[in-house]
């Protein structure tokens, strides 16, 4: 009898436990370790934060889940690993630590003979003084920073109301963010939903980011091929602002956030303020903060881990200059080099680097948006890690299934409007995801299966997948022949 942990219970992990739950003997265990009680489809936490659903909306409880489909469950956070057990005891364990209401820190050793690192981020508000929940802006990170977040949706909505104008900034909280698609779909979101209440007269709307140029996200741009012109996503981008009188600084790295005012600097040294009276702002990810632990009870961390905290896995780390990246530098397996029982998925992984060019400022402050592997590629991660371990359990040498960002594509339908007769929403396709020029030199991406438009039609689409994902991850009958 066999027993893998997942650590985390996000999109990668809770799709890795369900296939493996799936595909194992029942003899084998399956546990999740995760600190909260709840799945939560983070996609949907857009339109909680403009209150158009309820945190309830997009959440809901894992034990019944995995007690229904005999997974076991942790409600815990993982705090080390020893993957060489100890002197007397070389079986591997985690140690893992309640968040049980009445029980929280307690402590508890589980061991494993695979495990699966799918912890995803820490929300690293305090990489900018002030932000975030607790400083002086707004978050949609989780569906209670949403809820939260369209609460004060409503006191600037009844200001506007009274006659007042309010100012509306929403992006990035630091240089080094990931995750610009979702602050862009809240922005375009808002801007739709003051429209709906009737006082988008009475809002100035101004988006901050760290990318270079609109259009970015993290992943270098995008072109399409549309009635015989390849157009840049920048244009695209651009037109739906302009459309939406929503203005825009971009190049920036927030220095440092007060009451109604965010501090910034541009890479060509240049510094200013943005004032607001509501902010949305996301933060910068660093990994959880798990420490490893040898046999000998030494601290090896820095062998499983990168200096950010995301674990090491099969890719090529060597520093170079951006002109040398190369799409082979990126992993494929997810398993960790220093221990064949360990694998990373999702955001726990650490990318060899970032897919956009990165820039900083005069005074030295990064501007450099991280890879984006959230959504599609997490599950896909997840799925093809799962896949491994049990081909591994049954006898083989190593990891049979490869799943690079390379050489994935990836689908993504951005909110930018909710109501069924005039709502809209982008639907992009591209591949890959990280470009390859040595494959297609021109743009680093095949241009006919890379596309990018905006409509209603995107919107029901947006719709339909929000409740078909959420009952694939409830494990509904059928759920395992739902996409990832």
């Amino acid at each position: 009898m066999s027993r893998v942990v997942v650590l985390g219970a996000g999109v990668s992990g809770h799709t890795a436990a369900s296939f493996l739950r799936k595909w194992l003997p029942r003899g084998d265990d399956v546990v999740v370790v995760s600190p909260k009680p709840t799945y939560n489809w983070i996609p949907s936490n857009i339109w909680v934060g403009v209150g158009l659903m309820a945190p309830a909306d997009v959440v809901f409880d894992l034990a019944p889940v995995y007690e229904r489909h005999g997974i076991e469950f942790r409600q815990a956070k993982a705090v080390a690993l020893h993957p060489e057990g100890r002197a007397d005891d070389p079986a591997p364990f985690v140690v893992v630590e309640s968040t049980r209401p009445g029980h929280e820190g307690e402590r508890e050793e589980i061991r494993y003979d695979f495990l699966i690192n799918a912890t995803g981020p820490k929300l690293n508000f305090g990489a900018t003084p002030g932000l975030g929940p607790g400083g002086h802006s707004l978050s949609v990170c989780t569906d209670s920073h949403a809820a939260d977040t369209a609460r004060a949706l409503d006191v600037a909505v009844e200001r506007m109301r009274r006659g007042e104008r309010q100012r509306f900034l929403v992006g990035t909280g630091h240089g080094g963010c990931t995750c610009e698609g979702a602050a862009f779909e809240y922005a375009v979101n808002l801007e739709f939903e003051l429209r709906a209440r009737g006082v988008r007269d009475r809002a100035d709307i101004e988006w901050i980011t760290n990318e270079y140029e609109l259009g970015d996200f993290g992943m270098g741009g995008m072109h399409f091929k549309q009635g015989g012109y390849v157009t840049p996503g920048r244009i695209f981008m651009e037109s739906l602002f302009a459309e939406r009188g929503i203005t825009a600084i971009t190049k920036a790295h927030v220095r440092q956030v007060e009451p109604g005012q965010a501090h910034y600097e541009t890479i060509d040294g240049s510094q200013g303020t943005a004032g607001f009276d509501f902010a949305m702002l996301l933060p910068p990810f660093s990994g959880v903060g798990l420490t490893a632990v040898d046999r000998a009870g030494a601290d090896i961390s820095a062998q499983v881990f990168r200096p950010n905290g995301f674990m090491t896995v099969d890719a090529d780390y060597a520093a170079r200059p951006y002109e040398q990246w190369r799409a082979a530098d990126w992993p494929s397996t997810y398993q960790s080099p220093a221990y064949r029982n360990l694998f990373a998925a999702g955001i726990a992984f650490a990318p060899p680097h970032a897919i956009s060019r990165p820039y900083q400022t005069p005074s030295g402050a990064p501007v450099a948006p991280a890879p984006p592997r959230t959504g599609m590629p997490s599950a896909m991660i997840g799925k093809a890690v799962a896949r491994s371990i049990v081909d591994m359990l049954g006898g083989a040498e190593g990891p049979t299934h490869r799943t690079s960002m390379a050489t994935m594509g990836a689908a993504c339908v951005a909110s930018a409007g909710a109501n069924p007769f005039t709502g809209t929403a982008v639907s992009l396709t591209v591949f890959p995801i990280v470009p390859d020029f040595e494959r297609y030199p021109a743009y680093g991406r095949d241009l006919a299966q890379t596309s990018g438009e905006i409509g209603l039609a995107g919107h029901w689409i947006k719709i339909l997948l929000h409740h078909l994902f959420l009952y694939k991850a409830r494990l509904r009958p059928g759920w395992s022949l739902i996409p990832e």
